[in-house]
């Protein structure tokens, strides 16, 4: 038994290391190669082609929920930490990602897409962002530490 004990506390560890040292990472060109497919697949849909989202998305619908968001520099995807947009994409506009009851058409992509392909994803969409975009949110980000 010990023996059987030690070889899955080696495959769990080596699994959680290997989800860790996955990060999102707009320069690794392999997973923004893979976030661009899984992005026009899932996602252009609704937040468009080129990260531009729906029109006056800002503006409630009749039905009282928001257009898609951009996620070029125009929206405010780029304000938020990389683990809620993680969070958002994964579980969608749920507690404690959104307020109880908010409704949104964002779907929960977990069962959809593994937590590599949305951090492929957000590493595309990240990849498209211009620098000055790039530096504001890391000293944003820097600053609510």
């Amino acid at each position: 038994m010990p023996g059987r004990w030690s070889l899955v506390g080696c495959v769990l560890l080596v699994a959680a290391c290997g989800e860790d040292a996955q990060r999102i990472d707009a320069t690794d060109q392999k997973q923004v190669v893979a976030g661009a497919a899984l992005y026009t697949q899932h996602c252009a849909a609704c937040h468009g082609a080129n990260l531009e989202g729906q029109p006056d998305w800002r503006r409630r619908l009749p039905n009282g929920r928001l257009p898609a968001p951009p996620h070029d520099a125009s929206g405010h995807t780029w304000h938020h930490p990389d683990k809620l947009l993680f969070g958002i994409t994964k579980h969608g506009l749920v507690p404690p990602y959104a307020p109880a009851g908010y409704a949104s058409d964002m779907p929960a992509f977990a069962g959809v897409l593994s937590d590599a392909q949305i951090r492929a994803v957000l590493a595309y969409i990240q990849s498209r962002w211009p620098k000055q975009v790039i530096e504001a949110r890391a000293e944003m980000l820097r600053q609510s530490r």
